[in-house]
C-alpha cells in the first residue's frame, strides 16, 4: 500500500482555515449584524449589542492594563446582573479566567476559592461586601477588589480598590482584545459545591463553551432573538452556558437580583419573555404563587429547562395547564451544566398528561455535542441491559466534559478512570437509550437488603396536592439496617398528617419502600434549589 496520501498533502491547517472554537465570536457577530438590538435589560437599564461589546471590550483592555494576561484568574461574587454577564465575555478578551462564585456560600469557602484559584482580581456586588470583607480578612495577599454598582443596590463608600464603572473608563471600547490561540484555553473556573472537604475547581475550555453554547441552541430548538430570564444563576456552571448561547442569538437578557414568582410573572408578561431555567423548586414556586402574582402571557407558550432532580410527574402536569413547555436536562458541573436531555417524540404527545410527564421526568438522551453516555458497572465499565432496570453508573465522554479539577491531579484521574467521566450517579438504561436517574450512589437506601431510590419515593410523595418540597433520606435502624424517612415542606395554606402522608404512599409505593417516618419543615436549599439532604441526614443521625 503506497505511503503517499494526497489528503494530507499541502493541505495544512491554517489561519484561513483553522480558528480555535471560542464563544467570543458570538459576542462581535450580535454587534456586527444587530448593533441596535437590546442585548440586556435591568431595571431602568437597557443596553444594545454595540453597548455591550464595547462595554465588554473597555474591561478586558482596562484588566489587561492593570497587568491581569492569559490564564489569570477573575473572581466575581455577583447576582445575576450586567458586570456579572460582561465578565463571561471581557474577561475572556484580557485571556484571563472567570470564576463566578456562589453567593450564598460562607466566607471561609468564599476565602478558600480566592486562594485556591490564585484570584488576581475581586469584583464585589454591593449587596456582597459584607461576605466579600470576611473573605478578604482571610487572605494574606488580597486581590485588586473592584466594587460593582447596582441601580437597586447603594454603593458603599470607600469600599474597593476601583468601581466597575472607573475600571470600564480606563479601557478602550475599540480595543479587540486577546483572543485565545488554542481552544484548549481555559475560560472559565467552577467551584462544586461538595458537601464534604474543600470544592473542586472545575476547568473549562473555550472549546467546550462554545460547543455547548450550540448544544442549548439546537436542544431547545431556540429561534433567533429569544428573550431569556436570569433565573438560573450566572455562578452555576457559568448559567448553564446561557450568557454565551443567548449572545449567539443575538437575543435579551433580561438580569434578576433575586428569583420571586410575582417579578418573574411580571417580567414574563411585560418584557415578553421567551426562555427561562431553572431547578424544581424554581417550578414550585411558580405554582405556589397566589392569584394575584400571576400574569397573563396573552396566549403565549413560555420554554422552562428544569435539571438538578426528576420533575415530579404532577408539577409537570400543572406547568403545563399553567402555559409553560417544560424541558428536562441532566448535567453537572464538570460538563458545563447540561449535557443530556429528555428529547421530546411527536408520537408521545398522543399520550395521557399523566404519560407524558413520567416520560419528561426521564433525563433523557445526549445533547447533540456531547459524543458518548452509557450507564454501566462502575468498576468494570461494562454496559449494562438497556431493561430500565438494571441499576449502574451513568457515565459521560466527550467534547464538553471538563478540563480536570484545578491542581488536583488525583480527583481529576479518579473522575477519568478509564477513558469515561465517572458521575457518581445511578441509572437506568430504558430501551429506547433514554436513561432514568434512580440516585446519586450516597442516596440509595439500603434496608433490609433491598434497594429503595429515594427519587422514587419522593416522587410518589409529590403527588399528594399538599407537599411543595420533599426529601427522603436514610435513617439507621437496628433490624433493617436503614429505613426511608420523608421531610415535607407543606404549600402555604395547605395541611397534611403524617398518617394521611403513610396512607398516600402505601397506594402508590411497594411497601418496603413506604417512608417509615415523616417530619414536616422547611427544607434546606442551595442558592440552585439543590435539596441539601447532607443536612438532614444529620438530622435522622440523633
Amino acid at each position: 500500500m503506497s505511503e503517499h496520501n494526497p489528503f494530507e498533502e499541502n493541505l495544512e491547517p491554517g489561519p484561513a482555515n483553522h480558528v480555535p472554537l471560542t464563544p467570543l465570536t458570538f459576542l462581535e457577530r450580535a454587534a456586527e449584524v444587530f448593533p441596535g438590538r437590546t442585548a440586556l435589560l435591568h431595571g431602568p437599564i437597557a443596553r444594545s449589542w454595540r453597548e455591550e461589546l464595547e462595554r465588554c471590550r473597555r474591561l478586558g483592555s482596562a484588566l489587561r492594563a492593570r497587568g491581569i494576561g492569559r490564564d489569570d484568574t477573575v473572581a466575581i461574587v455577583a447576582p445575576n446582573t450586567p458586570p456579572l454577564f460582561e465578565a463571561h465575555f471581557g474577561v475572556a478578551l484580557a485571556g484571563a479566567v472567570l470564576n463566578a462564585i456562589n453567593t450564598r456560600l460562607d466566607a471561609a469557602t468564599v476565602a478558600f476559592i480566592l486562594k485556591h484559584g490564585e484570584a488576581k482580581v475581586f469584583l464585589v456586588d454591593p449587596g456582597l461586601i459584607d461576605l466579600a470583607r470576611q473573605a478578604l480578612a482571610l487572605c494574606a495577599t488580597p486581590p485588586l477588589v473592584v466594587a460593582l454598582d447596582d441601580p437597586f443596590v447603594p454603593m458603599t463608600e470607600g469600599f474597593g480598590d476601583v468601581t466597575y464603572e472607573a475600571l470600564l473608563a480606563e479601557g478602550d471600547p475599540q480595543d479587540p482584545g486577546i483572543w485565545p490561540e488554542d481552544e484548549w484555553q481555559a475560560i472559565a473556573l467552577n467551584y462544586t459545591s461538595g458537601t464534604t472537604g474543600d470544592p473542586k475547581g472545575v476547568v473549562y475550555h473555550h472549546r467546550g463553551a462554545a460547543l455547548l453554547a450550540y448544544g442549548n441552541v439546537m436542544t431547545w430548538d431556540m429561534a433567533p432573538h429569544p428573550v431569556y430570564l436570569w433565573t438560573l444563576p450566572m455562578f452555576h456552571c457559568n448559567g448553564w452556558c446561557f450568557p454565551w448561547t443567548v449572545t449567539a442569538l443575538a437575543g435579551t437578557h433580561v438580569c434578576l437580583r433575586a428569583v420571586e414568582a410575582a417579578e418573574i410573572y411580571r417580567l414574563i408578561a411585560e418584557a415578553g419573555v421567551t426562555h427561562l431555567c431553572g431547578a424544581p423548586i424554581v417550578m414550585q414556586m411558580l405554582m405556589n404563587a397566589g392569584a394575584a402574582e400571576h400574569r397573563d402571557f396573552g396566549g403565549r407558550v413560555v420554554q422552562f429547562m428544569t435539571a438538578g432532580a426528576a420533575p415530579p410527574a404532577a408539577l409537570l402536569e400543572r406547568m403545563t395547564s399553567y402555559g409553560f413547555a417544560v424541558t428536562h436536562v441532566y448535567g453537572l458541573t464538570e460538563v458545563y451544566g447540561p449535557a443530556v436531555v429528555c428529547d421530546w417524540k411527536p408520537e408521545w404527545n398522543g399520550l395521557s398528561l399523566d404519560q407524558q410527564a413520567r416520560i419528561k421526568a426521564r433525563q433523557g438522551v445526549t445533547y447533540p455535542v456531547l459524543e458518548e453516555m452509557m450507564v454501566a458497572n462502575p468498576e468494570t465499565l461494562e454496559p449494562l441491559p438497556r431493561d430500565g432496570q438494571s441499576l449502574g453508573e451513568v457515565m459521560l465522554r466527550g467534547n464538553v466534559v471538563m478540563k480536570g479539577y484545578l491542581k488536583n491531579p488525583k480527583a481529576t484521574e479518579e473522575a477519568f478512570a478509564g477513558g469515561w467521566f465517572h458521575t457518581g450517579d445511578l441509572g437506568v438504561w430504558h430501551p429506547d437509550g433514554y436513561i432514568e436517574l434512580k440516585d446519586r450512589s450516597k442516596d440509595i437506601i439500603i434496608s433490609g437488603g433491598e434497594n429503595i431510590s429515594s427519587i422514587e419515593v419522593e416522587g410518589a410523595l409529590y403527588r399528594h396536592p399538599a407537599v411543595a418540597a420533599c426529601a427522603v433520606v436514610a435513617k439507621p435502624d437496628e433490624r433493617w439496617g436503614e429505613i426511608p424517612f420523608a421531610f415535607v415542606e407543606l404549600r402555604d395554606g395547605m395541611t397534611a398528617t403524617a398518617e394521611e402522608l403513610l396512607e398516600h404512599s402505601r397506594h402508590h409505593l411497594a411497601r418496603f419502600k413506604v417512608p417509615k417516618g415523616f417530619a414536616f419543615m422547611a427544607i434546606p436549599k442551595t442558592s440552585t434549589g439543590k435539596i441539601q439532604k447532607f443536612a438532614l441526614r444529620e438530622k435522622v443521625k440523633i
